[in-house]
């Protein structure tokens, strides 16, 4: 099975910044994820979501990199967000303990 490279598309929506992320966040993806994060998650004007709904594989690297940003949204006190969690995904979020936090009910975020 060929090994699906890692894609983001961000998309502004009146109330939302939306980062649709699909294919293997691992190491070597990681610092295009950073980047596109980096460009967007200071701003308080808009809820950010991370929509995961065709992320195939995360790795400790793009899970510290999705707590960063979730650290830097609560300092900010501005609405954070990660969507449509895979089965396999979520159980990840499961166990390092993040699941809680990632907020999947945002309110008018479109």
């Amino acid at each position: 099975m060929p090994v699906e490279k890692f894609q983001i598309d961000q998309e502004e929506l009146e109330k939302s910044i939306q980062l649709h992320i699909r294919g293997e966040l691992d190491l070597a993806a990681a610092l295009t994820f950073r980047h596109a994060l980096e460009a967007v998650v200071h701003r308080k004007d808009k809820a950010l979501v991370i929509d995961v709904g065709e992320l195939t594989y995360i790795d400790s690297t793009g899970i510290g990199i999705v707590v960063s940003a979730m650290k830097i949204r609560d300092e900010l006190k501005a609405p954070f967000a990660v969507r449509h969690i895979p089965p396999g995904i979520k159980r990840l979020f499961d166990l390092t303990g993040i699941s809680g936090f990632l907020n999947e009910g945002i309110e008018g975020s479109a």
